[in-house]
């Protein structure tokens, strides 16, 4: 029996399934996303509803799979009239062959003509509700939310096993030391507005790295949505503020964190999935062009803030359209209007089920 025929043989024992916002809908589809994130788990949900002798798994990760003589992949398909591929953590190695329906899992993204890109982050709060069944009330879920972040198999982890197995996937995303202290890095400054310049100024001081390695390494993380880079509105030359894809990373790689910054992540990633012209300009934290709403991000808000707040936002106003303001808080709630403009000030999970 060779290679391909035990993989074949051997087929999936498929999970529980909980529905998510993502799901495959194009027999030729290439999924991307950071570590963790869930991609697997979509391609499980296909596979599930196909019967078993009509897919072949493979994982390129795997070093089992490492063995396959890919050259003969498009006769054994032929052979065993398989109708479904799937080529997880696929690296563009080989032509792909001929069958009628592909889907691929990547983290080095590469287009294919003809096939579809979906993109998959973590959960956002919405999910992680219908997928945390320890908690019986959002509030519990919020604060397991904040404290443990947004990567689905984290819930099922006794809580004092979460903080470690967050740390350990932050060293699962890379296969060298320097890249992980490229990303360690990354992470320590999320929420911030940060070059890549800068970055790499003070990596070099304690590490040798080259600049095109680093440069590299960076573009690679922003590709499959390790990182993010939100752009100031109307100015694309200004730095940008960096993110995280979980923001309980933050607490995994430094003592020195901002709480301010990490909340201001969580905010981003909820709106990362839903909207594509996101912003941060002078004095507020985030604009979406397409809704015209102002979003700040604070989460100890209390009313002697708000003189300042005001200042701020009405300095905004003079050049961005806007219809709709929101201050989203840890646990404060309120309404009012900043020149005719209504401004909701609500706590983030709330705001995360609304938006």
């Amino acid at each position: 029996m060779n290679a391909l025929e035990i993989i074949y043989e051997n087929k999936i024992q498929f999970p529980l399934f909980l529905e998510r916002k993502y799901k495959i809908t194009n027999p030729f589809t290439i999924i991307k996303g950071p570590k963790l994130s869930g991609k697997t788990y979509l391609i499980y949900d296909y596979l599930q509803s196909n019967k078993d002798n009509d897919y072949l798994y493979i994982d390129m990760s795997d070093l089992k799979d490492l063995q396959l003589d890919y050259s003969k992949l498009q006769k054994y398909i032929n052979t065993m009239n398989i109708k479904i591929l799937v080529i997880e953590n696929f690296d563009y190695s080989f032509n792909l062959p001929k069958v009628d329906s592909i889907i691929i899992s990547t983290s080095i993204y590469m287009s294919i003509d003809n096939y579809e890109l979906l993109n998959v982050m973590p959960l956002d709060f919405e999910e992680y509700l219908a997928f945390d069944t320890k908690h019986q009330n959002t509030t519990n879920s919020f604060n397991s939310f904040l404290k443990y972040g947004n990567i689905a198999e984290i819930i099922d982890y006794k809580d004092v096993k979460k903080a470690k197995r967050n740390k350990e996937v932050v060293q699962l995303v890379n296969a060298n030391t320097t890249s992980n202290k490229i990303l360690e890095l990354l992470i320590k400054n999320s929420g911030q507005i940060k070059s890549a310049f800068w970055l790499f100024t003070v990596l070099k001081k304690t590490n040798k790295i080259s600049k095109d390695f680093f440069y590299k390494q960076i573009k690679e993380y922003e590709l499959n949505n390790t990182i993010m880079f939100c752009p100031k509105y109307n100015s694309p030359k200004s730095t940008k503020k960096l993110f995280c894809y979980n923001h309980a990373f933050i607490d995994t790689v430094t003592y020195n964190k901002n709480f301010s910054f990490v909340f201001s992540n969580i905010i981003y990633l909820e709106l990362f999935t839903k909207y594509e012209n996101i912003y941060y300009d002078d004095g507020i934290d985030f604009y979406i062009e397409d809704e015209k709403t102002i979003i700040l991000s604070i989460p100890f808000y209390n009313s002697m803030l708000l003189s300042n707040i005001t200042a701020k936002i009405l300095k905004s106003i003079e050049h961005l359209p806007c219809t709709n303001i929101y201050i989203v808080t840890i646990s404060n709630q309120d309404s009012i209007f900043l020149n005719d403009i209504p401004c909701e000030i609500i706590p983030f999970y709330e705001w995360a089920l609304i938006s």
